[in-house]
């Protein structure tokens, strides 16, 4: 119990520093992101924008959350940011569905929470299905975001089974497009899942230095990196020779951050779709949407400090064990794995880690 009492030391004298706020600027819905070739699935459809947002708004209940304020030293007196292509805007990008919408909420809260200058993050949801918008708004009614459909139909045909069904969701496969969904003015974004809280200054991993690599992430380099891919992917030189040159480590895509200028010039979507084709006829890997990542990008990442993505706190992928965790700092926990915090304290039969994703869960009315 002595870590537990010592995290809790950091989390009360990081508490301390929160900074509250009296607006965040609101910007409208993305209805069609300006990319041609993309329009046929970047658009709402509209039978789904008349679709009644009651049965949602009957399932959920979320408490709205203080409002956030930028402190002095933020700078950007008198500033007022006119839209998504600010400069002065920290790009957060995070999936919203109805199964981890619990989560998505308490991720965005996390952040506003712990953000020196939380006026300056703008939230770009990714969505498959219409009227969560209003759920967010509700929640959070000054927050800057928009959000982008992304149509199932375009990654269906290319998900393979995975070892556990969740992680056969079409909308996990939307960080491979977010070059295209987000506006061209964008260069830069952190991809975030859902099953996580930020515990530091997101600002922080924003100016993560990537040099001449695509991607940051923390990596793990004493995972053993064969057991990502089946033993006929590394018997065919074909495929396994994709390593060659590079020194693969494990990595986690619940966090990146991702230079989206680099990714759209050298197309790296298209890439990770090809990974996908092969994988329907040859099976090289039962993890849903991580190997492709791996594949393209495994020993070209930019590291970045295992602080950032403190991850497997979900456990394994079937049983969803209590797990401890790592050594060292922390400025991200994450319940990757098949145990999500909520739906365990739901169930009375919590894991010791669960209560520190509690204080950021806004689900239910007030008291």
């Amino acid at each position: 119990m002595l870590w537990i009492m010592r995290f809790s030391g950091f989390f009360s004298a990081a508490m301390v520093m929160i900074v509250l706020s009296p607006s965040l600027q609101s910007f409208p819905p993305a209805e069609a992101i300006r990319s041609s070739h993309l329009d046929s699935y970047l658009r709402l459809p509209s039978y789904q924008l008349s679709t009644s947002p009651h049965s949602l708004e009957d399932r959920f209940s979320f408490r709205k959350a203080s409002e956030f304020r930028n402190a002095d030293e933020c700078g950007f007196t008198g500033h007022k940011i006119t839209g998504v292509c600010d400069p002065s805007l920290v790009h957060v990008a995070i999936t919203l569905d109805v199964e981890y919408l619990r989560g998505s909420i308490a991720a965005v809260h996390s952040i506003l929470q712990h953000s020196l200058c939380p006026e300056n993050i703008f939230f770009h949801f990714l969505v498959s299905e219409t009227n969560l918008e209003t759920l967010v708004r509700s929640t959070f009614p000054q927050l800057k975001f928009k959000v982008y459909y992304f149509d199932p139909e375009i990654v269906r045909n290319l998900i393979s089974s995975s070892v556990r069904q969740a992680l056969e969701q079409p909308l996990n496969y939307a960080r491979n497009y977010l070059a295209d969904l987000l506006e061209p003015c964008v260069r830069r974004v952190i991809y975030l899942d859902s099953d996580l809280v930020v515990v530091d200054d997101i600002s922080k991993l924003w100016s993560t230095n990537l040099g001449s690599r695509t991607i940051g992430a923390p990596e793990y380099c004493h995972a053993n990196f064969t057991k990502y891919f089946t033993g006929g992917f590394w018997s065919d030189q074909r495929l396994s020779g994709t390593f060659n040159g590079r020194k693969p480590c494990y990595f986690n895509t619940g966090v990146m951050v991702i230079d989206l200028v680099k990714w759209r010039r050298v197309g790296y979507t298209k890439r990770i779709e090809r990974w996908m084709e092969i994988q329907k006829s040859d099976r090289i890997y039962e993890l849903g949407s991580l190997p492709p990542f791996l594949l393209v990008f495994a020993g070209r990442v930019a590291p970045i400090e295992h602080r950032w993505n403190q991850h497997g706190l979900g456990g394994d992928n079937v049983r969803g064990s209590c797990r401890d965790l790592h050594p060292g700092p922390v400025s991200l926990l994450h319940w990757s794995g098949s145990g999500k915090p909520w739906l365990r304290l739901d169930s009375k039969k919590p894991c010791p880690l669960d209560a520190l994703w509690a204080p950021y869960d806004l689900y239910g009315h007030s008291e």
